[in-house]
């Protein structure tokens, strides 16, 4: 596995629809995820190298793909499509999404025990070729990238501020926000 993009035969076959759209309109695809629940619905998770995510990016990536996707129809029956930035605490998908967030917190998660341990928690420190390497309190460990099922950046005050100082284009106006207003008593 060279992604933790998909799980699923399903997903990868929704992902052969949706990542030449999404990379055409020049944003990346970072996670598609299936839910069956009272509805069917298609999580599809998408960054821009460039630029921030906003919601008309989200709103013209979605109808961009659910026409795909009726076309394709992978997904049998009626279907919600949810398109969406990664947030902050982002999940990690990729190999070189580990060398790009070296040295903040993560949460690991591995398909199988290692030393009777599934979840790791602690700093990232790149990658060593096919290994992510985390800092914990024992040291650094390297954990092949085939062995993860989750990665996720944790939500940390250094984590927020890096974010908030890397944003692009946040132009705040006070005057557009309502007033807070004090209760008295």
């Amino acid at each position: 596995m060279d992604s933790l993009i998909t799980k699923t035969p399903l997903e990868n076959r929704i992902l052969l629809i949706a990542s030449p759209i999404i990379e055409d309109m020049g944003f990346e695809l970072i996670r598609i995820r299936l839910i069956d629940g009272k509805s069917k619905l298609i999580q599809i998770m998408v960054d821009s190298p460039e630029m921030d995510i906003t919601v008309d990016d989200c709103a013209n990536i979605s109808n961009e793909l659910s026409a795909a996707i009726d076309v394709e129809d992978p997904y049998e029956g009626a279907f919600n499509l949810e398109v969406s930035s990664p947030g902050i605490d982002r999940p990690l998908t990729r190999l070189c999404d580990f060398d790009r967030w070296n040295g903040y917190e993560v949460k690991l998660e591995t398909t199988a025990a290692i030393e009777g341990q599934k979840r790791f928690k602690g700093i990232l420190s790149g990658t060593n070729q096919d290994e992510v390497l985390i800092i914990l309190d024992i040291g650094t460990i390297g954990l092949k990238f085939e062995w993860l099922s989750e990665a996720k950046l944790v939500l940390t005050d250094e984590l927020i501020k890096e974010t908030l100082k890397n944003q692009k284009n946040i132009n705040f106006n006070k005057n557009d926000f309502d007033q807070i207003e004090k209760e008295e008593g």
